[in-house]
């Protein structure tokens, strides 16, 4: 063991003493409700449809999100430290084929449900793996950030792997690679929760190797949800949610809170650059979790549609809080190296999508998803015409909230807004989850399928469309 892994035990090991000695209330809103875990894993292959399942949809569609199999101390509970659950629905041949859920085999997991730990190599202390799930290299990967390596798994959700992909790199990676149409690398913005000055760029070609690792120095340690890419630029969100020892010290399961002492700014890195190589941009204190799509300008600057919340995790140790929340399109100017912001859309709303076929270059079209965190509230899903400023929104139901939207083209060759939005839609009642397919181009159109589940699927993170 290095002596940087035996500090982040150390300080592991402290952490988890002083939780355990701090007196908290037992209310905790991400354990309830839609937020609440499911005890057992499931598969089902009679599933009800209404409607016709497109004939061209052939995979799985995989969705992440916390699902802790037990919690000690509730009110201690943060809700991006669960236990990882992936949730699949396979469809083939105009069918539904299966539904199945399965716990992400973390040694922790693996270790309660009596079976053996999965090969590959472990990093750090925390083995939690929830957030993102993706198809390279010929495998399904969960992902997660600050540390913990990917899990590899199997068509049927199974886990079977930890590691960095294919490579035998030991480098923690992202919730949030962005994908390059045209080489089909991933690319990504990486930090570790225990070196406060330095973020990573990463490269993961198309075979599933780390064929570029960038350090970028920084301050304080900021959390990096995800970045952007563009033709020639890697994005960097460095903006004030940081770590913090105070939270650590004090007990908090995710010691990162608002740091108004943290600079705001905004990064280009060229692809081919080196740490010393960004140029930043500033911008007013703002946090966003996620981006849309970003390309460059001919003048130097870049093009950045996002997500922003106006302070995150100031308050708050259990979960996101409800803040202001806009849609914006920034403007990274070349000659004045700030961000020039744009409010699209004041609508409270989360999880942008678009046709990942445009990355990195101009494009007309972002969808997303309506949010409110405190009291999960029916949501629609909005389309945001980006030429003419126009946006329409489907409504899912009385009582039914769909997380995010993904994007999926009928062919190679259809336009951009031609294709279907899939998602998994929760019923606030308490009752079984659906997936929703959409005609992307007809929003206020009935679905064109919706499959019912046989179980409740909690309010998780995020999820991708599959091909296989």
């Amino acid at each position: 063991m290095s002596a940087a892994e035996m500090i982040q035990d150390a300080a592991m090991w402290l952490h988890h003493r002083l939780q355990k000695r701090i007196p908290y209330s037992a209310d905790n809103p991400f354990l309830e409700g839609p937020f609440a875990p499911v005890p057992a894993e499931i598969t089902e292959v009679r599933l009800r449809v209404t409607g016709s399942i497109p004939q061209a949809l052939n995979g799985i569609l995989a969705r992440i999100g916390p699902n802790p199999r037990q919690v000690e101390n509730p009110a201690a509970y943060h809700w991006f430290l669960g236990d990882g659950m992936v949730h699949g629905l396979r469809l083939q041949g105009g069918e539904a084929r299966w539904y199945r859920n399965r716990f992400i085999g973390a040694d922790s997991v693996r270790k309660a449900q009596g079976m053996p730990l999965l090969p590959g190599p472990r990093r750090g202390v925390i083995d939690v793996v929830n957030t993102n799930i993706i198809g390279h290299a010929g495998k399904l990967w969960a992902l997660v950030e600050a540390g913990a390596l990917p899990v590899a798994l199997d068509d049927e959700l199974n886990s079977t792997a930890h590691g960095l992909f294919n490579s035998p790199a030991r480098h923690g990676f992202s919730a949030h690679p962005h994908r390059d149409p045209d080489t089909g690398e991933l690319h990504a913005i990486c930090y570790d929760g225990f070196d406060q000055r330095h973020l990573h760029y990463q490269v993961i070609d198309k075979a599933g190797q780390l064929v570029r690792n960038v350090a970028v120095p920084v301050k304080h340690g900021p959390m990096v949800h995800d970045c952007a890419l563009t033709r020639n630029h890697v994005v960097i969100l460095d903006l004030p949610v940081t770590f913090s020892l105070k939270l650590a010290l004090s007990g908090a399961a995710l010691p990162y809170g608002w740091n108004p002492r943290h600079e705001a700014r905004i990064g280009l890195l060229p692809r081919e650059g080196e740490g010393k190589d960004v140029r930043w941009f500033s911008i007013e204190p703002c946090f966003a979790f996620h981006t849309a799509n970003a390309y460059d300008l001919e003048d130097g600057g870049a093009i950045v549609d996002v997500v922003v919340h106006a302070r995150m995790f100031d308050r708050s140790r259990q979960g996101p809080e409800d803040q202001e929340v806009t849609f914006e399109r920034w403007k990274l100017n070349a000659q004045t190296m700030r961000v020039e912001r744009t409010v699209l859309s004041r609508e409270r709303q989360e999880f942008p999508r678009f046709d990942e076929r445009r990355a990195g270059q101009p494009y007309r079209y972002a969808y997303a998803v309506g949010i409110s965190v405190s009291k999960p509230q029916p949501n629609a899903v909005y389309r945001h015409d980006l030429e003419c400023g126009e946006s329409i929104a489907h409504h899912y139901g009385a009582r039914e909230l769909s997380g995010e939207v993904v994007f999926v083209p009928r062919h190679a060759q259809a336009a951009e807004h031609e294709g279907w939005l899939l998602s998994f839609v929760h019923d606030l009642d308490g009752g079984p989850g659906k997936v929703v397919i959409l005609n992307a181009d007809d929003l206020g159109g009935a679905p064109q399928a919706v499959i019912e589940l046989p179980a409740r699927v909690p309010l998780g993170f995020h999820g991708n469309w599959i091909p296989l």
